[in-house]
């Protein structure tokens, strides 16, 4: 007959397993980060390719993935202006190995869409930003406006008639484009893209006539005289492109607006992940290569902390409902 153990008698058995078990559950996470990373990363573009989130992302990838000693996958989800891409990232497994590497529509949208399967504060931890961008626009050569004073002039000669394009409803360049109409009391139609990279084939090829745009996706054609700069939106003129003047020194006060780019990771990722890719994105970006190439593209590198990042995305939504309600900005 078997004996049956005492409940005591197991209890003294096991008592000294204790602190083995213990460690064993709090050293798992912190062996796993260790471990980190071991197999490629995906890094999700909201966008199409060609523009210039996609130009942006595929600058870094390169060097982000000899930082991380692993293969960095862009992959391009575009559509619903960002939304499509940003709810797979929202949804991917919380291990490091999905980024969203994104503009600062991440800021907007929520504010111009009722509703988003996702929360931008709730589902994502910050990384860190990557690069300011002024948003610039540009014209097809066929506009007869050289700058902001011209264009203003054109367009209330001709309501309603002018049309300008913009990566997507709720993007930077659309906030940029209805701001601007705001101020100058102009009327143009907005045509919204899936992406930068058809937005720009447009408008070089005349289907639509203006183009508010990051600075990377049009930069390379106003330097080969196929599309007309007029102005950047951001503050100050950008050091890439300084003979392109602000859409504010040209007569149109306070339209003014910054965008950014920027590395974000499904919440719930361990903060030993979440360190290293915040690691390797600032040894990346202050690369004198990595600079100069940003550079080139009229972008600015910046690198920040998470914590620096989640206080610009907070500042930010209460900013974009300001200017989406003032503009009576709506879905498309």
């Amino acid at each position: 007959m078997a004996l049956i153990a005492p409940k005591h008698s197991m209890l003294r058995a096991v008592l000294p397993m204790l602190p083995l078990l213990f460690a064993a559950a709090f050293c798992a996470p912190t062996l796993h980060a260790q471990d980190y990373p071991n197999k490629p990363i995906r890094m999700i573009v909201p966008y199409p390719p060609a523009g210039g989130t996609d130009i942006v992302a595929r600058t870094l990838s390169e060097p982000l993935a000899t930082a991380l000693g692993q293969p960095i996958i862009v992959d391009n989800r575009g559509g619903a202006a960002g939304n499509i891409g940003t709810d797979i990232a929202a949804k991917s497994a919380p291990d490091g190995y999905t980024i969203l590497f994104t503009l600062s529509s991440h800021t907007i949208n929520p504010k111009l869409y009722d509703k988003l399967p996702f929360d931008v504060e709730k589902d994502f931890i910050p990384i860190s930003l990557a690069a300011y961008i002024p948003q610039i626009l540009v014209a097809n050569p066929s506009v007869p406006a050289n700058n902001i004073k011209e264009l203003i002039a054109l367009a209330k000669s001709q309501p309603g008639k002018l049309n300008y394009a913009s990566v997507g409803t709720g993007s930077p360049g659309h906030i940029a484009g209805e701001l601007f109409k705001l101020k100058t009391g102009i009327d143009m139609v907005h045509v919204p893209y899936k992406g930068g990279g058809p937005a720009v084939t447009d408008t070089l090829g005349g289907q639509v006539q203006l183009l508010f745009v990051s600075m990377p996706a049009a930069l390379q054609y106003v330097k080969a005289g196929r599309l007309k700069a007029l102005a950047v939106t951001s503050d100050k003129r950008s050091a890439a492109a300084p003979d392109i003047p602000t859409i504010a020194e040209s007569g149109v006060p306070d339209c003014v607006v910054n965008s950014w780019y920027g590395a974000l990771v499904p919440a719930k990722t361990p903060p030993a992940v979440v360190s290293k890719l915040q690691a390797a994105f600032a040894k990346v970006l202050q690369m004198p290569d990595v600079k100069e190439r940003l550079f080139a593209q009229g972008a600015e590198a910046a690198y920040s902390t998470s914590a620096e990042f989640e206080r610009l995305i907070h500042d930010e939504l209460k900013q974009w409902e300001f200017v989406i309600r003032e503009a009576k900005i709506k879905p498309e």
